[in-house]
């Protein structure tokens, strides 16, 4: 409890009749040049963009000196390999700030019991492929 609030982590809206769904995690979010960036909505751009309705990727974020953090695409065979993700980068329109730079292939996305994805096995793939930034 923190100001008389649950804190649990979800962003959340409250409708007008009250109800309240939520409709994210504060940890699929990154905070890039001091802009907060939400995961879930690079994924879905991306998703759209590639014509999938089964996920075949996911944003995780690694340390970045100069930024803070930086995007990465964790993507599947299914997706359609890195050049194919970029060229749906290029045409969407994304905030520049958005735009993932960095790409890892993976076979198959990890996931959860529960079937969900695994988000820290996401961000340990994303940081054991990638070189730390000077």
């Amino acid at each position: 409890m923190r100001d008389g609030w649950y804190r649990t982590g979800d962003i959340a809206r409250i409708d007008s009749d009250g109800f309240v769904s939520i409709t994210d995690r504060l940890s699929r979010f990154s905070k890039i040049g001091g802009e907060m960036v939400p995961h879930g909505a690079v994924e879905e751009e991306l998703q759209r963009g590639l014509g999938m309705s089964a996920q075949v990727l996911a944003i995780a974020s690694v340390p970045d000196e100069k930024r803070g953090e930086k995007l990465v695409v964790l993507h599947t065979p299914e997706a359609g390999g890195e050049e194919k993700i970029r060229a749906v980068l290029a045409q969407s329109t994304l905030p520049n700030l958005w735009k993932p730079g960095e790409f890892v292939a993976l076979e198959k996305l990890p996931l959860l019991g529960s079937g969900k994805l695994d988000l820290r096995a996401l961000k340990q793939l994303a940081a054991a492929a990638l070189p730390a930034t000077p």
